[in-house]
């Protein structure tokens, strides 16, 4: 409607201009076009008796009609218009110019190099993380032979190197493969038959395959497998208790397996449970394998070599850096065929004097029960020794 009006009101103002010369057409049209106002003048023409002009008749009647029929679209009255004010006097009488500065050369326009094609290098990820760390240690005692106490010099030197290889594809899949040597000699005076005999030993590989099952969590099959390097022997003892491949270790587990991570990850490792594994032992020397005058250790029966049995099995590897300097690293493995049971807890302390010198202090509990009972220790052994020596990570 509001459209139509003023639709309406154009026409009659293009009308009117085209039946009076371009120079007589001012600025009456404005009512029509400017905000919608009641003026006093159409009221007061339209009960004048004088004549008016053809263009003035049309606009007052194109407003009248607006007046009467459509009230609710004027916005504003003549009165009110006039009590607002006039423009500024100041500024109707100067008129606004543009200062313009001529320049008689303009800057040239920068020269945009053009642009060169980049080479972009997409680097495969890396799954695979790979370190390794090592230490050789002495140890060394001297007692003169009218010490009042008595004791025994002895001599006595440990390497160790450790090498790990793990593979993640940041996805569901890791492989975490570990390769710990550990060999150590020691020398006594009281022992006549050996110049030197293994005081450690121990040849160990730990492989998992891990499928991620929640944020921590992964289903593990996991391998271990373990021997040592050289024969092992005891003090004025012509008998051989131990030697590569007898006894030689393999367990198959399959479970669980959980990531640690704690105290800002300070104190980081694995703790793998498999509830279904088997345990192999094999005895490559028949001596091992017991008789009268040498009874099995390792739980074989005489004449064979093997033992094989269905269990469960635990095996948990942390590392805690307690401080900067003192860090303890630890291993707790352990087997039950529900009729026999098999404990290790392996436990290293690792003090750090200065970049490359280190102290450790070893402590190993072990429980067997397939070995020989003691009458003091029952089927508890343990082993311990402290060193001083070179260190290198890589």
């Amino acid at each position: 409607m509001k459209k139509s009006i003023f639709t309406l009101a154009a026409l009659f103002a293009l009308s009117a201009s085209a039946a009076q010369p371009t120079d007589s057409v001012n600025g009456q049209y404005y009512k029509l076009f400017a905000p919608l106002t009641f003026y006093h003048s159409v009221a007061a023409n339209q009960l004048s008796m004088n004549d008016a002009d053809e263009t003035t008749e049309a606009i007052d009647a194109a407003l009248m009609n607006v007046y009467l029929n459509r009230p609710d679209l004027v916005q504003v009255t003549e009165t009110e218009q006039e009590q607002s004010g006039t423009l500024r006097q100041d500024i109707i009488d100067q008129p606004v110019t543009q200062q313009t500065t001529m320049v008689e050369q303009s800057m040239p326009m920068p020269e945009v190099p053009e642009a060169e094609p980049v080479e972009v290098a997409v680097e495969k990820p890396k799954f695979w993380t790979r370190k390794g760390d090592g230490f050789l240690q002495f140890m060394q005692n001297y007692v003169s032979g009218n010490w009042y106490k008595g004791g025994e010099s002895n001599y006595a030197a440990l390497g160790s190197l450790t090498l790990e290889a793990n593979y993640d594809n940041k996805s569901k899949w890791k492989w975490d493969n570990k390769l710990e040597m550990k060999l150590g000699f020691q020398t006594s005076r009281s022992d006549s038959i050996h110049k030197f005999k293994a005081n450690e030993d121990l040849l160990r590989l730990t492989s998992k395959v891990g499928l991620q099952a929640a944020k921590n969590w992964y289903y593990t099959l996991q391998v271990l497998a373990y021997t040592q390097f050289a024969r092992g022997f005891k003090t004025n003892d012509i008998k051989t208790y131990a030697d590569f491949f007898s006894p030689f270790n393999l367990s198959v587990g399959l479970g669980m397996d959980y990531k640690v991570e704690c105290f800002d990850k300070k104190l980081t490792g694995t703790i793998n449970m498999s509830p279904f594994a088997y345990n192999y032992r094999y005895v490559d020397r028949s001596w091992f394998n017991g008789n009268q005058w040498f009874p099995s250790r390792y739980g074989i029966d005489e004449g064979k070599h093997h033992l094989g049995d269905f269990g469960s099995q635990l095996t948990a590897t942390l590392e805690w850096k307690m401080s900067d300097v003192l860090t303890w690293k630890t291993r707790l493995y352990g087997f039950t065929s529900y009729h026999r049971a098999e404990l290790e807890w392996e436990n290293t302390f690792t003090l750090k004097v200065s970049k490359y010198i280190t102290a450790n202090l070893f402590l190993f509990p072990r429980f067997d029960d397939s070995n020989i009972w003691d009458d003091e220790l029952g089927y508890w052994q343990f082993k311990e020794f402290s060193s001083l020596g070179f260190s290198y990570n890589f």
